[in-house]
């Protein structure tokens, strides 16, 4: 991994407002009624969970538009089945918004995952990052075979994304929305800072039935 760091020394809280201000007029430039358009409410089809690693913006790393993609970031991008943040963004999302589609995205070099692959004590972020240690454990053989760290913890930042596709899969929101005959489907992507690439991690699902009965709810 890189070890230069963008320079971020220019951005100040009086450059966001004047950053806002060229927003925009670039907006209005580009159409008139850009703003009077996203007021009138949002449809998107998509619903993200990401990391919230300011250089993993949903948006711009999938050329999208404002509207077109509800968010939800968090540390190390995790479902959590106590988490109620996440949990009311994803029935919003599905319940309210009908997405097609929730995504979680996860991302090479995820400092949440690197912090969770060590001895160290954090705080209060240790009760968090205990999550992806739960995952460590379960794939521990596989992540043990594999010697070059920056591997290993690239691994584990792939297998906690499957995992937590996993644990969307299994909560009462998502199964009721596919026993309805909702159309809806979760997917697990990693994203390379370095290169900029999406890769889709091959766990795409529409129902429940790649879950063990005893996670099934219909």
């Amino acid at each position: 991994m890189s070890e230069h760091i963008h320079d971020t020394s220019h951005i100040t809280y009086e450059s966001l407002l004047a950053g806002n201000e060229k927003f925009i007029a670039k907006a209005l430039e580009q159409d008139p009624e850009y703003f009077e358009k996203l007021a009138n409410g949002q449809k998107p089809p998509v619903l993200w969970i990401g990391c919230a690693d300011s250089r993993v913006p949903a948006n711009q790393i999938t050329n999208t538009q404002p509207g077109e993609i509800f968010v939800h970031r968090n540390i190390a991008n995790m479902v959590i089945h106590t988490d109620m943040n996440m949990l009311s963004v994803l029935d919003y999302a599905v319940n309210v918004l009908k997405v097609r589609h929730v995504i979680v995205t996860g991302h090479y070099g995820c400092g949440g995952v690197i912090a969770a692959m060590t001895n160290k004590e954090f705080g209060l972020i240790d009760n968090w990052l205990r999550h992806i240690k739960d995952v460590y454990r379960l794939h521990h053989d596989q992540l043990e075979r594999i010697e070059d760290e920056t591997d290993r913890t690239n691994r584990l930042v792939e297998l906690n994304v499957i995992e937590n596709v996993y644990n969307l899969c299994k909560t009462t929101i998502v199964q009721n929305a596919w026993a309805s005959g909702q159309d809806l489907s979760v997917h697990g992507w990693v994203y390379s800072i370095e290169t900029g690439k999406i890769k889709d991690m091959g766990v795409s699902t529409r129902n429940n039935q790649n879950l063990d009965e005893v996670f099934r709810f219909q």
